[in-house]
């Protein structure tokens, strides 16, 4: 349980530093998103849902855009989705390294690594 909450603790840590850029990419996801519904005569919210399932790599297929330039916008926002998806499990595997570190039994863990390790 103590792990657990380490690793909360430092994954929001790490989540509040990280903001300024998380948050910038979400707002870049936002304005394409928006600029491909106005082109394609999407309502706002679809925009938005659109935006952010493309972001994600799910692309459920039900919005799909038909004009030249809002096919590569949704290519761009694919790139910044895997930016910003890649930054936020980096952020949790710092905070699960970190949380790791503090436990109890760290050094017979690392031990038991090493040993299962040197059996391959």
């Amino acid at each position: 349980m103590a792990f657990t909450l380490e690793f909360i603790q430092m994954f929001f840590i790490a989540l509040w530093y990280a903001t300024p850029v998380i948050g910038l990419l979400a707002l870049v996801i936002v304005v394409l998103g928006r600029f491909i519904g106005i082109r394609e005569g999407w309502s706002w919210a679809d925009s938005i849902y659109y935006a952010f399932i493309t972001a994600t790599t799910i692309g459920y297929g039900d919005f799909r855009p038909k004009k030249a330039i809002s096919k590569y916008l949704a290519i761009a926002i694919g790139f910044v989705g895997i930016v910003l998806t890649g930054i936020v499990v980096a952020l949790a595997l710092h905070a699960a390294s970190l949380a790791f570190k503090d436990a109890p039994d760290y050094e017979r863990l690392i031990q038991r690594i090493e040993q299962i390790e040197k059996s391959y």
